[in-house]
């Protein structure tokens, strides 16, 4: 099952990005010679006018091959206008944009119909209180309901979290429904320094409660499943270059980091959840694609635009000795890092701990 889902998370993922380019190269006039899912030697294949259609035997890639793309590349007159290294700078940029791009729009897509389709969330009731709490103190109870805080209506757990977190050590209004009753209380929040996703410590406030639980379908319209999704993935892109900034700067452990064995884990796992599971961890991997593919790694695609920023300034293009010593050590940190994950997916198969 995980490996199922993983091949065919991958396999549309890469399709998305792959055809971004491959679409986009066509807008812009260029000849496309090969359409490929997967590197290496060829499974399956069919050539339909100017393209061959490939799946290729290693699934953990896919290429757009187009006509004056490899340096050196002899063309006739004739071949030269339908020739990538041929075109605009601007042409060119787009061409390699497009593919992070589709994968970007791909999440916005997704989230969409998972937001017009409904979402699990936590409804504001509470599970338990903890011993000697602001919570406690107040006379909260387990099966409470906190339906309003400082006139603001509550239907989730989090619109609640959210304030109380905003407001340490400032009192708090709250209705409570308890029963077939509803009433008012005071609350301060304590003031307590606690990790966040980073793991770098940030000053909260912390009433003492725990969610029961239980949830509720949480539905949208079109226009504002539209908005949020939107809103969703710009959020997910930031987060995910916040995290790459962390990672540079030692804040979130090496350790952390993950290879294809598990993706392939959580694939399986997000699957054995739900469809809708599924399709939002589909989502976080594509912008997680579109945004890594963004940096200006030679060999990336952010390599490539780098590189065709540059010669938009200087007007002519780099050598192609400089193109292709870039385009190595880009490599060679890719192995690296590559390197790295797998080396830490096996070394979390063998102990048996957990992703953090």
């Amino acid at each position: 099952m995980s490996l199922l889902s993983a091949i065919i998370l991958l396999g549309v993922i890469i399709f998305v990005h792959e055809l971004g380019h491959f679409l986009f190269a066509k807008l812009m006039g260029v000849r496309v010679l090969k359409f490929s899912l997967g590197f290496g030697p060829k499974l399956i294949g069919k050539k339909y006018r100017d393209t061959e259609y490939l799946i290729s035997s290693i699934p953990l890639g896919g290429y757009v091959k187009m006509l004056g793309e490899t340096p050196g590349e002899e063309l006739s007159d004739a071949e030269k206008p339908f020739a990538y290294n041929y075109q605009e700078v601007w042409k060119r940029f787009m061409i390699v944009f497009s593919g992070p791009l589709f994968n970007i729009l791909f999440a916005v897509i997704i989230f969409f119909f998972v937001f017009v389709k409904g979402l699990p969330v936590l409804i504001p009731e509470i599970g338990s209180v903890m011993s000697d709490t602001p919570a406690e103190k107040a006379g909260l109870m387990k099966g409470d309901r906190i339906i309003e805080i400082d006139g603001i209506s509550i239907t989730q757990w989090d619109e609640m979290t959210e304030i109380i977190h905003r407001n340490p050590g400032k009192t708090i209004n709250l209705r409570i429904r308890r029963d077939t009753n509803s009433f008012q209380l005071s609350i301060t929040p304590e003031r307590k320094n606690v990790p966040d996703i980073f793991g770098e410590g940030k000053e909260v406030g912390l009433i003492g409660i725990k969610p029961s639980g239980n949830t509720l379908i949480k539905r949208t319209g079109v226009i504002q499943a539209f908005t949020d999704s939107i809103v969703k993935t710009g959020e997910m892109c930031f987060l995910t270059v916040v995290s790459i900034v962390k990672l540079i700067q030692r804040v979130i452990p090496m350790d952390t980091m993950g290879g294809p064995i598990l993706i392939v884990q959580m694939a399986g796992e997000q699957a054995s959840r739900g469809m809708l599971n599924f399709f939002v961890f589909m989502a976080i991997i594509n912008i997680n694609l579109g945004v890594l593919n963004l940096l200006p790694i030679p060999i990336l695609d952010g390599g490539h635009l780098m590189f065709l920023g540059i010669e938009a300034m200087r007007k002519k293009p780099l050598s192609e000795k400089i193109i292709s010593i870039s385009q190595r050590i880009g490599l060679a940190l890719l192995l690296t890092l590559m390197a790295v994950v797998i080396y830490n997916d096996v070394i979390r198969l063998i102990s048996g701990k957990p992703f953090p």
